[in-house]
């Protein structure tokens, strides 16, 4: 997971310096060197600790590897820090703005003298912005609309984002001396797809000796407070980490306490009440004595209640489902036999179609589904119908070649303002399995963009909707349509939903994907994978359909080759 860590810190380096006005050559370099390392084989943590040759990798000099190499060993970068101290926080605040990159916000400084998110809000609402040259109407009332969901949305990171730096402060924190009890609570023990901040609960014998330890680490760009069995620091990526030490009698309850939800805290609370007890971080106590708390099922049982997995603890409705005795059996990533969504070198992806199945074969898949993009999709190498059949020679090909593992011919087709498709019937008929996608005209109006999505759905060749909202997390706002419209007509015409793995989408989101399992619809987790890397971003689909209530009978791709292929039989 530093990989990700290390191409955050590169794009954001870029981002700065392309604000700042700097060379191009410079801002483009760092970009192509993040994207490298997205796409990379390799864990760069392990290439440093071999002291492998760094250079040897696409786009990356000796400057760039140094850096890698700092990141690595003290997990910050003091070129970032030395950028930032350069740059009004509030211009990279800007950067959260959907309509807005680096050369924009640039022009609003340097012309409006902008610098954070209510003087861009003031200046949009007075209509200055769209009388600067390349800005106009529309996109100061886009940008209106991204101040109001950056404002909402806050500090937070990506769930993905955030595992890495829990995975080293982990590290860290498991060479603590008398460490016994190490568990991250949370939000993100909770699979929340944004993360706030990090709390940490810890039992040990020598609290002290463990706070000692955890503000040593590298990385830390401010300790906030320090105590005998708490700390607050804040990493230089801005995430706020929270460590407490506990007694070894109430971990339990104070793991659940901080796991939250607070909506879900305050119910089980309520119950526990009638029952003539009060839970708390400190234990489960009847009067003034404790009775429970070592285990988190200690606080269940209070209530007389089965454990309730983390990523349901949201209150809504988990603890009624516990009641009866109806609570899911959670899908987990050992249910799913395929992937059915995935790029090729044929349109925009990094890797040939026999390695993307090689790939997933050494996951242990059963089939994969080859959905490059169609032509409408032009900067990405779309296919038009000459290349598609051409490509379908090419699967039927590896098939022969590429044993263990089942390739289905399919196709990201994109849905057209219309709602007809970017390929015709003649071509869609010869595959195994055809996605549909909207990629285009997200500012239709709701009846329009449902209507728009109805009508593909209508088509019979149709199997899957993908990413199904358009949106990019805490980036864009998914599309304005009727999803339970949408839900009905797919579920009604034999269709399904995808539910798009790639951590800055995971849509359908957790709200989505309960009223798809109330509806009776099934839906497809796939990675969208644009190179072998990103077959291991399931996981993340995996937590979100938990979020979601999914089980294993939901989702399409947990059965057999022979039954998922009578599914798509329409």
């Amino acid at each position: 997971m530093v990989n990700q860590q290390i191409a955050q810190t590169f794009y954001r380096i870029a981002d700065l310096l392309e604000i700042m006005g700097e060379n191009p050559f410079r801002v483009r370099a760092y970009r192509n060197a993040a994207r490298t390392i997205e796409s990379l084989g390799r864990n760069l943590r392990e290439m440093v600790e071999k002291e492998e040759d760094l250079t040897s990798l696409p786009g990356i000099g000796k400057d760039l590897a140094d850096k890698i190499r700092e990141i690595v060993q003290t997990g910050s970068l003091a070129k970032l820090k030395e950028l930032e101290r350069q740059v009004p926080p509030g211009l990279v605040e800007l950067l959260k703005v959907e309509g807005l990159g680096p050369k924009r916000i640039k022009t609003l400084h340097d012309k409006l003298g902008i610098t954070n998110l209510e003087e861009l809000k003031e200046a949009a609402a007075k209509g200055e912005i769209s009388r600067l040259p390349g800005f106009g109407k529309k996109l100061e009332g886009l940008i209106l609309k991204g101040v109001v969901l950056a404002k909402k949305e806050g500090r937070r990171f990506k769930w993905s984002l955030a595992e890495s730096y829990v995975t080293d402060i982990l590290r860290h924190l498991e060479r603590a001396p008398g460490l016994e009890n190490l568990q991250v609570a949370g939000s993100f023990r909770r699979k929340k797809e944004t993360v706030g901040d990090l709390d940490i609960l810890v039992t040990a014998r020598e609290p002290s000796l463990v706070i000692e330890h955890f503000v040593k680490f590298p990385g830390i760009r401010n300790i906030i407070s320090k105590g005998q069995t708490r700390s607050t620091v804040i990493l230089a990526s801005d995430l706020q980490v929270d460590l407490r030490a506990v007694d070894s009698d109430c971990y339990g309850s104070a793991l659940h306490y901080f796991t939250g939800s607070k909506a879900h805290n305050i119910a089980i609370r309520a119950m526990a009440q009638k029952k003539g007890l009060k839970i708390n971080e400190y234990g489960i106590f009847r009067k003034d004595k404790r009775i429970a708390g070592r285990e988190e099922n200690d606080v269940f049982r209070a209530v007389n209640l089965p454990f309730i997995e983390p990523e349901l603890r949201e209150n809504r409705g988990e603890i009624e489902a516990a009641a009866r005795g109806q609570l899911p059996h959670l899908i987990e990533p050992g249910h799913i036999l395929g992937d059915l969504h995935m790029h090729t070198t044929w349109s925009d992806g990094k890797y040939s179609i026999e390695a993307m199945a090689e790939a997933a074969k050494a996951l242990g898949y059963s089939y994969i589904a080859i959905t490059d993009h169609s032509k409408r999709m032009a900067i990405t190498k779309g296919l038009d119908e000459k290349r598609l059949m051409e490509q379908c020679e090419e699967i039927e090909r590896i098939r022969q070649k590429v044993e263990g593992i089942t390739i289905l011919k399919g196709i990201e087709v994109d849905i057209l303002e219309d709602g007809s498709l970017d390929l015709p019937d003649s071509a869609l008929s010869a595959l195994d399995m055809v996605i549909a996608a909207v990629h285009s005209k997200f500012k239709l109006s709701r009846t329009e963009q449902t209507e728009r999505i109805l009508r593909a759905l209508d088509n019979p060749h149709v199997n899957i909707l993908a990413h199904p909202t358009g949106r990019l997390i805490g980036e864009r706002e998914g599309y304005q349509a009727d999803m339970e419209k949408i839900m009905q007509r797919a579920k009604d015409n034999g269709c399904f939903l995808e539910l798009n793995a790639q951590p800055a989408r995971l849509d359908l989101n957790d709200v989505n994907l309960k009223l798809a399992k109330d509806m009776g619809l099934k839906v497809a987790i796939s990675t969208d994978s644009h190179n072998t890397d990103s077959l291991l971003f399931m996981r993340y689909g995996i937590n979100q359909a938990r979020r979601g209530w999914i089980e294993p009978q939901d989702v399409i791709n947990t059965k057999p080759l022979d039954r998922l292929l009578k599914l798509f039989r329409r």
